[in-house]
This record gives structure tokens, sequence and C-alpha cells, in this order.
């Protein structure tokens, strides 16, 4: 995903020259490409984050496009304030990417986890959450936050995650992206994840169970016609996201859902459990243990299913 963004950058910043980027002593390997083309416009603030946002915003106001680049939990919670009292109360048009989503960058421990990050600058005024499910949205969320003229956050992986999408979806702000058809249960992920639930749709199949699946790029603003509709047509629909299950996607479709008075539906939060990991495991064995693989899923799966 990192790669499908910088590369998508730098094609913008050829014809565009208010687009700056700015990093925090940082990726090394990715983002020499707009360092090398655009040296006038890149700034490595070296490992000051809260600076970084303040840098930001005063370029931002000055009529820039600015983009900060940095890992997980330290261009968001480390300068939460900054971004409150900076960005947002200014609409500055900062564009805030955060590499590492959830457990990519697992093992090297809790202080690199980012799984609340999209909970807790949901909150914030102004902002858009923004989360791609491969490296075609990621592409695609690059191109749509340079038209926002306002804050945007966005969290990516980190590399060599798979290309989900054949063909290039309808990508609009605030709105889901139907991947797989179904009818027996709806199963909506947002970021990286995404390939997992593809593959637990694909095991459902073997249970002759039809699980659509559908990708929410974006946190907020949230898609609320089409939950108003998948509310009314599946008893059953699964959030599924590698971060806290408090706040993040799950919290806001399920504001939607409780106003819906005449729902028949059963809304279920898969995501990271309320638990510290005090050891350094990668990505794949934190998804275990928080049972987020296409196997331990599945399996919850059938449980809520058989109870309808």
């Amino acid at each position: 995903m990192r790669t499908a963004f910088i590369k998508t950058l730098c094609e913008l910043a050829k014809t565009d020259e208010r687009i700056w980027l700015l990093c925090g002593d940082l990726g090394y390997s990715v983002l020499e490409s707009f360092a090398q083309d655009f040296p006038q416009r890149f700034v490595n603030v070296g490992v000051a984050e809260q600076n970084m946002i303040g840098i930001a915003t005063g370029l931002a106001i000055s009529g820039k496009v600015v983009f900060i680049y940095s890992i997980a939990n330290f261009p968001t919670l480390r300068c939460l304030e900054q971004i409150r009292n900076d960005v947002c109360y200014h609409n500055a048009n900062v564009k805030i990417v955060a590499v590492g989503a959830g457990f990519t960058y697992g093992s090297h421990g809790y202080s690199h986890h980012g799984i609340e990050d999209m909970a807790i600058l949901r909150t914030l005024p102004n902002m858009t959450i923004i989360a791609p499910g491969d490296p075609i949205e990621t592409e695609l969320a690059t191109k749509a936050m340079l038209d926002l003229k306002s804050p945007c956050y966005m969290r990516l992986g980190k590399a060599g995650e798979p290309i989900v999408h054949q063909t290039q979806p309808e990508f609009k702000i605030g709105k889901m992206i139907p991947v797989q058809n179904g009818q027996d249960a709806l199963l909506i992920s947002t970021g990286g994840i995404l390939p997992i639930a593809i593959a637990t749709a694909q095991k459902a199949l073997s249970h002759n169970l039809k699980i659509a699946v559908w990708s929410s790029p974006f946190i907020y603003p949230i898609d609320k016609e089409s939950l108003t509709i998948a509310a009314s047509q599946f008893s059953l629909i699964i959030i599924l996201e590698e971060g806290t299950i408090k706040g993040g996607l799950g919290g806001a479709v399920a504001e939607i859902v409780a106003s819906i008075s005449d729902r028949k539906t059963t809304l279920i939060l898969m995501g990271v459990k309320e638990q510290i990991i005090y050891h350094a495991y990668n990505q794949e064995q934190l998804r275990e243990i928080m049972g987020l693989s296409p196997e331990k899923i599945l399996d919850n799966l059938l449980k809520l299913i058989n109870k309808f």
C-alpha cells in the first residue's frame, strides 16, 4: 500500500506544485523518489511529530497541500493535541498518512500497534478518515484526498498487500464498495484486512453459505445510505477491522444501525479485543490471537448463523 501511495503522490506532484511531503525521520527506501524529484517540497523534520504537525499547518494555511508520513501511532496519538488544535481547529489542508495499521509492525511491540487511531481521530471535527483495502483503493484514496480541502487521515499497511480489485471500483467519498455478492450475511471490512474477509467468505461456501463482502475505505464520513439498505436486507451484518472494536468502523456502523427504528438485522463487531499484548509477535500471529484469522472468523460466524 505504501508503494501505491508514494507512486501516486509523485504523479500528482508533477502537475501540482502545492503538494508537500513531510516525514519524521523514516520512510527510507520508500520516500526517496519524492525527495529526489521534489527536493524543495520535501522536509524531514526529525523525530519531532508534534513539531511536524505545526509546520504542516503553517504550510497549509499559506496555500500548500501537505502530506505527513510516519508509522502507526506516531503521527496520530503522539501529537493528538496538535492535530486537534492546529489542523482541525483551522480546518487546514493537511493529509496525515500512517503506515503500520493494526498489527503490521507487531514484531516491534505494543508501542507500534496501530489499533486506536481510527476510533480517536473519528471524534475530531473536519477530519476525513480513510483506510483503503488494497493498493488500488490506496491509489484512488490518495487522489481523492487531494480533491478535499480539509484534514484527512489515511491508514495503510506496509508493503506487499495483495491487489483485491481486478478492475478499478467506483470510488466516492464516504461510500462503501461491494466486493462479493451473497445473501446469508454481510461482512464489511476496512483497511488491509479485506483479503481476510474475502478468504472467510470463500471458506463459508463449503458450508453452503454465501456471504456478501463490502470494503469500507471510509470511516468518516460513513455510508449511511448503504447501511440503511443493508439493515433491511441482511439478518446478520459483521464488521471486521484490525483496530479496536470500540469506536472504529464498528462504532460508526453501530451508531447508524441503532438509529434505524425498523431494523431487522443483528450487528456483530469483530476486531481487536481490549487486551494488551506484552510480547512481540508478527502480524499473522497477532491476528490469530485476536481471532482475526479466516478460520476463527468463520467459526464465530457459523455459531452466530446457527442461532437464526
